[in-house]
């Protein structure tokens, strides 16, 4: 006999769910998707298909938000994501407010997304990753474990966040940023050689020489590189650092190329 209180009628075919979990009326649970025993799932959430929930996680009840006054808002978690325990993902604040999360990620234990969050996918979050409101995250992000990333922060596609660093201000794709606070340290190196040829990432490598190294404001840089080059790659770095909000953090002389 299952003991879980199970109140939406939305579960896709092949889905199972485990004992005591919790398990609310507007949730849609998609097909083939485990839920684990002792899992929370609640508020407007819909789960992808093939998605995994281990136990103990918390998956859409009302984000930690002084703000939050019981408007309606989602939490929308895309296909093939491994979501690990005592995992914590709130939805969306404000009047149609969303937390989005794409497909095939991999969420430790532990971590932590905010309200209004949005992440990408194959992305990967060590243990006790916590993010704060309004991060946006590319795809292909790895963020390592105990890491904590400020609010309204922006993280480029292909980009690592090593362990125990704290981050609060923008990191542009493909880069390497660690420490407390964060700053570049270099590139991601191994990612871009999962995802390019050696000719993109050469030219991805000159192009951050020239950002990270001159004696110019960096946007000054972006703007002088987006005159000069056809590749789309380093066109969208370009413009991700000038359309940077919290800035970029990094110190010249200290990028490891």
């Amino acid at each position: 006999m299952n003991t879980s209180l199970v109140k939406t009628k939305c579960i896709g075919e092949g889905s199972t769910i485990g004992e005591f979990c919790v398990i609310g009326e507007n949730v849609q649970i998609g097909k083939n998707c485990k839920i684990h025993n002792n899992v929370t799932l609640d508020g407007y959430t819909t789960i992808g298909d093939n998605t995994t929930i281990f136990p103990n996680a918390v998956i859409g009840t009302i984000p930690q938000d002084l703000k939050y006054n019981g408007e309606k808002t989602e939490l929308i978690i895309g296909k093939n994501n491994i979501i690990r325990e005592f995992t914590m993902f709130n939805p969306g604040t404000g009047e149609n407010g969303k937390t989005i999360i794409g497909d095939n990620n991999l969420f430790m234990a532990y971590v932590h997304i905010a309200h209004d969050c949005v992440i990408g996918s194959d992305c990967i979050l060590a243990n006790c990753a916590t993010l704060g409101g309004h991060i946006h995250i590319g795809n292909n992000v790895n963020i390592g474990g105990l890491s904590a990333i400020h609010q309204f922060v922006h993280i480029g596609d292909g980009s690592m966040i090593a362990g125990a660093s704290a981050l609060s201000q923008d990191i542009p794709p493909y880069c390497l940023a660690e420490g407390n606070r964060a700053v570049i340290r270099g590139l991601n190196r191994h990612k871009m050689r999962k995802i390019f040829k050696s000719e993109q990432i050469d030219e991805i490598s000159r192009a951050y020489k020239l950002l990270l190294s001159g004696n110019k404001p960096i946007r000054e840089i972006a703007d002088e590189i987006l005159c000069n080059t056809n590749s789309e790659i380093v066109k969208n770095i370009c413009m991700f650092i000038k359309d940077s909000k919290r800035g970029i953090p990094y110190k010249r002389g200290n990028i490891n190329e």
